[in-house]
């Protein structure tokens, strides 16, 4: 088991939002990807509490209130006469015991209550709006489908909207998070086995925790250890997704595929694809939050030049190698993918390790914007240009495995036409290299 790391911030805003419940009601929505680990935290800091653990799963109603109901009289010790046949009946009691003593309600993967009977969240607001004032309950409603979650608390056309009193983002490890549990689990890692480790789990807590119980810390061990039998990372991608995009799913994979294998412009998926896939791409990046439009920094926000990008690392190279090449993968042709692997890892791993020394830079410099440059034609291309509008100061660097391939003097020219409209600024030129991480 995966010691509990750096969840400082949110265990304290946690407590905090507890003890504002025990005089007045609080309802808290957490969302983040799954496999994030919401689940562990939360059970974690409500560990020695009073608190009620209700899991949503894809089932009757009925059925559902009978194990609810089981978990309230044997949390809280109180004996429920007569049957709750609907989650109105277990809501509604809950909140009228809450006014006389104060407990913790956590309800996980809240978004499921849509399959299984849609009415129940206008019935908990109604609930919710008649209790409320009198009530000392700590509601915690938590879920991984991030796309539907800001719509039942963020659509103003649902019954929830503006009822969460607080809200709670979970994101992945970031990276001195990844150092300590590389230092704590295997001591000697290079700086390739950081960037490997980086590359395939994203921060994502259930992927480091399967890496660590594995010992799998070396590019060659991560890839030996997804590209196994029993792996749960084959099926990972699909699993994480499914659920997100429903019946659609086919040309939203199609789409990340290309994405992931650097075909980055509208322009060119859609040749590739055949289609016009606009819609597609305002879902990915708004909706669910997966893909970003990147722009030349200092662009205009309506200009055409623009690529997009996967967030998740995780899930970019679950696309780039493991769905791209499912043929191979279901017939457990694993030597073909990791052959693969090895071919493209010096140019991959060139690029993720541009997004390590982004997110690294966004950690430990005083920055406004950050982002990259390129001219149309991708003439000028600069890994990242990172910008502190306050003090007028510039950092523009390039990004190279090796640093004896990094020259500085070729990084000014190409910067030429960025500089000129950083008139007034101070520019330092940086070569970021593996060395640096």
């Amino acid at each position: 088991m995966l010691k509990f790391y750096n969840r400082e911030k949110e265990t304290a805003l946690l407590k905090k939002i507890e003890q504002q419940s025990m005089s007045t009601a609080q309802m808290t929505f957490v969302v983040g990807r799954r496999r994030i680990g919401k689940t562990s935290l939360l059970t974690s800091v409500f560990a020695e509490k009073q608190a009620l653990y209700f899991f949503v799963e894809k089932k009757n109603e009925t059925l559902l209130c009978e194990e609810f109901t089981e978990e309230i009289q044997s949390k809280l010790g109180v004996t429920i006469y007569g049957e709750m046949r609907s989650f109105k009946d277990i809501f509604g009691y809950l909140m009228e015991l809450s006014k006389s003593r104060h407990f913790t309600l956590i309800i996980d993967e809240f978004q499921e209550f849509r399959k299984i009977n849609p009415a129940i969240y206008s019935e908990m607001q109604n609930i919710w709006d008649k209790n409320k004032n009198e009530s000392k309950i700590n509601l915690i409603l938590c879920g991984s489908v991030y796309s539907l979650m800001k719509q039942i608390f963020e659509n103003s056309k649902e019954p929830l909207f503006g009822r969460a009193t607080a809200r709670l983002h979970l994101k992945p490890f970031d990276i001195p998070t990844l150092k300590e549990i590389m230092s704590d689990n295997y001591p000697r890692y290079t700086n390739e086995d950081l960037l490997a480790f980086y590359m395939v789990t994203g921060g994502v807590a259930k992927y480091v925790e399967l890496l660590v119980e594995a010992k799998a810390f070396t590019m060659k061990k991560i890839v030996n250890e997804i590209l196994s039998d029993n792996s749960l990372f084959l099926d990972e991608g699909r699993n994480v997704l499914i659920d997100e995009f429903g019946k659609d799913y086919g040309n939203y994979f199609s789409i990340l595929m290309l994405i992931a294998s650097s075909k980055t412009a509208r322009a060119e998926m859609e040749s590739i694809m055949n289609m016009d896939i606009g819609g597609f791409l305002d879902r990915l990046e708004n909706e669910f939050g997966l893909i970003t439009k990147v722009r030349p920094i200092l662009a205009k926000p309506s200009g055409r030049n623009v690529k997009y990008r996967i967030n998740d690392n995780f899930l970019n190279f679950w696309f780039r190698f493991i769905f791209k090449y499912r043929g191979a993968v279901e017939m457990s042709n694993f030597d073909y993918v990791k052959n693969i692997i090895q071919r493209d890892y010096q140019t991959y791993s060139g690029l993720i390790l541009e997004r390590y020394f982004r997110e690294k830079l966004m950690e430990t410099e005083n920055l406004s914007t950050i982002g990259s440059y390129w001219e149309s034609g991708n003439q000028n291309e600069i890994d990242i240009v990172a910008l502190n509008e306050y003090e007028n100061t510039a950092i523009i660097a390039e990004v190279k495995r090796n640093k004896d391939r990094i020259n500085l003097n070729i990084l000014q020219n190409r910067a030429g036409n960025l500089v000129k409209q950083l008139s007034g600024y101070t520019i330092e030129y940086r070569g970021l290299s593996m060395e640096d991480m």
